[in-house]
């Protein structure tokens, strides 16, 4: 038994943020994971699924563009396995560097499963089967989230899979369904059609990305299209079935109309669920199974704490570990008061990217604002043109009288590297005055950002 100032469970990115953060201010820290470091993010999500769409980017261009830039590639072939391992290869280095950070800041990390049954007790449970026992004067929960299911077809790991099973795919599916068109089932639709797997899409919402901007979905169909990927859009999954050798999806349209697909697997990717942590203490969470947690992310169970993806969305990586600083600040700074987010960035990693920060522009006029809008294409852009990916836009939402940045929305090239500059001018509450005033380089793709600004205030020069 070892007593703590704080004990975090879970190792993602608002635990192991968490208990560095603590850390450095010069607690004495465990980090109990079950896994290792770097939790969904780093190990079956955002890392390892970058490194397998860098994987397809790269081989769609070198079999559907070499041409264009005047190179000529014949037997031209590809290892599946190696295309894996690679992602997996990266994930590896992500969990070392997690475990080399809580051994620089003499953070205890506990492999166990964690469980509360009473406040300031965290029980483990060891590989081997033993328990122990730790007490700390906090504790804060960073379990995130699980793949959800969806009724009636459950995961079995071959043909019917969630996320973390299509990342490591010991042999490619010839065809794919996916359900759900989120940010999850756009970025494998991406990877598994480069190589050649037919894809089809089911979204009951109208569009892909349907939290997105409804242009820039309406772009990204598009694009999606001319690369031979089917999206049936505002279609219902009515029945399933699923075997060892393929799944069998009946999908009604809008009108009723029903037809049945079928595919070697189906990743179903409709969302996630919370994964709570066990034992017996009683924790208030919300009516979707969420802990709650209050201004300062104590949940109801005075000095218990929860931050990330198990406190309910935005199901993001850089949400969580911003949650995670301002949980330990509020707990250890004296005087500070904690921070709940509000301007944060959404970014797809299809091709297209797709990147936002802010409102949509359905949103600002569903609240009744007055803005303008200014929308750069990026075949107006030298730069764009020269690297050949021109397709998209980028677009900001510019309110009235003040001039402030309500919301932006780009895709293309780069968007989820260039939202940055938009994120920051409204976190600065910057007008459209001054990202105007802003000189950018040129030839550049952030040019677009001023471009669009330039749009917004009837400014426009190159359009």
């Amino acid at each position: 038994m070892a007593n703590y100032d704080l004990i975090v469970i879970g190792a993602g990115p608002a635990g192991y943020v968490a208990a560095i953060k603590a850390a450095q201010l010069g607690k004495k820290v465990a980090c109990v994971e079950k896994e290792r470091g770097g939790g969904t993010c780093n190990n079956w999500g955002c890392i390892p699924t970058k490194a397998l769409l860098k994987n397809a980017e790269m081989y769609h261009a070198m079999t559907h563009r070499a041409a264009e830039f005047g190179f000529k590639i014949e037997g031209l072939s590809y290892d599946w396995s190696a295309i894996i391992k690679r992602s997996r290869v990266v994930s590896d280095k992500g969990a070392a560097g997690v475990d080399f950070l809580f051994k620089k800041n003499k953070i205890d990390s506990i492999k166990g499963e964690a469980s509360l049954d009473k406040a300031g007790e965290v029980k483990v449970t060891l590989a081997d089967g033993k328990v122990e026992t730790h007490t700390a004067a906090k504790i804060l929960i960073g379990t995130g989230c699980v793949s959800r299911p969806m009724p009636g077809l459950p995961f079995n790991g071959t043909t019917v899979i969630g996320s973390k099973e299509a990342l490591a795919m010991p042999l490619q599916p010839k065809s794919i369904i996916i359900i759900g068109a989120g940010a999850i089932g756009v970025e494998f639709a991406y990877f598994f059609n480069a190589f050649g797997t037919k894809v089809t899409v089911v979204e009951m919402l109208p569009n892909l990305l349907p939290v997105e901007d409804t242009e820039v979905s309406q772009v990204l169909e598009k694009s999606f299209a001319k690369q031979g990927i089917t999206a049936l859009l505002g279609h219902k999954t009515v029945k399933t079935e699923a075997g060892d050798k393929g799944v069998k999806i009946t999908v009604a349209d809008p009108k009723g109309t029903e037809k049945v697909l079928e595919a070697d697997v189906c990743l179903v990717a409709i969302g996630v669920s919370p994964l709570l942590p066990g034992g017996s203490l009683k924790i208030g969470l919300t009516d979707r199974g969420y802990i709650q947690t209050n201004d300062r992310y104590e949940t109801t169970v005075r000095g218990l704490y929860a931050a990330g993806d198990i406190i309910g969305p935005p199901w993001l990586a850089h949400v969580a570990s911003y949650e995670a600083i301002q949980a330990i600040e509020g707990m250890f700074v004296p005087g500070f008061k904690p921070k709940k987010v509000t301007i944060f960035p959404g970014c797809t990693y299809c091709h297209p990217q797709v990147a936002s920060v802010g409102l949509t522009e359905r949103a600002a006029k569903e609240k009744g604002l007055k803005f303008k809008v200014g929308k750069f294409p990026f075949m107006a852009s030298g730069k764009a043109r020269a690297i050949g990916e021109s397709e998209g836009f980028v677009k900001v939402l510019i309110g009235e009288p003040h001039g402030e940045v309500l919301g932006a929305h780009i895709i293309g090239p780069e968007a989820t590297e260039m939202i940055a500059e938009l994120g920051l001018a409204m976190t600065l509450e910057a007008t459209w005055e001054e990202i105007e005033s802003t000189i950018h380089a040129h030839p550049t793709l952030s040019e677009g950002v001023r471009e669009a600004v330039e749009i917004a205030a009837g400014h426009a020069i190159h359009v």
